[in-house]
């Protein structure tokens, strides 16, 4: 009888919106781990574009359309991650990382999330080089000032974010 452990892996965040940088993070991650958990924050505290149901509905969107794994599910948090992700039965955190910047503040949060759960490891996937620019603090800077954003992301979440600021006009 096969009783090996299933690697149950987490990738949070705002996700506001998802982007294609995101998503290359989600597939990549997904062959590594036997189940990923795209962990949704509420995020209050960033004031997000959309609602968390609206950030799950165009995630889920994201990987439909393109078929990212059949591993991942989406799901919403709110609270501490490491709480969350031992609920889930997770044993990995992926972090992406941009640039060296990012590497400081994600350190720290790894270092923390160690202290408070040991079971629980962080790895760290860099962003590919096509994707090491984007953000989604960027992609909704340049669209609110009315710039394309169609480079990253898919047209229906692009569909969306253009919606969302011309409705605040």
């Amino acid at each position: 009888m096969n009783m090996t452990k299933k690697t149950i892996g987490i990738y949070p965040g705002t996700f506001d919106p998802i982007t294609n940088g995101h998503a290359d993070i989600i597939a990549r991650a997904s062959k590594i781990t036997d189940e990923l958990v795209l962990a949704i924050s509420t995020s209050y505290s960033k004031n997000p574009m959309f609602s968390i149901e609206e950030r799950c509905a165009l995630a889920q969107i994201y990987l439909e359309k393109y078929g990212i794994a059949s591993n991942v599910k989406v799901m919403k948090f709110d609270g501490l991650l490491v709480n969350f992700a031992s609920k889930m039965g997770v044993s990995i955190i992926v972090r992406g990382l941009r640039a060296v910047s990012d590497f400081e503040y994600e350190f720290q949060m790894a270092c923390m999330n160690s202290r408070l759960n040991g079971n629980i490891e962080t790895i760290f996937l860099p962003a590919s080089e096509k994707n090491q620019f984007i953000s989604s603090r960027l992609v909704k800077e340049i669209a609110s000032l009315g710039g394309s954003i169609s480079a990253f992301l898919i047209p229906e979440i692009e569909e969306k974010v253009v919606e969302y600021y011309k409705n605040k006009k």
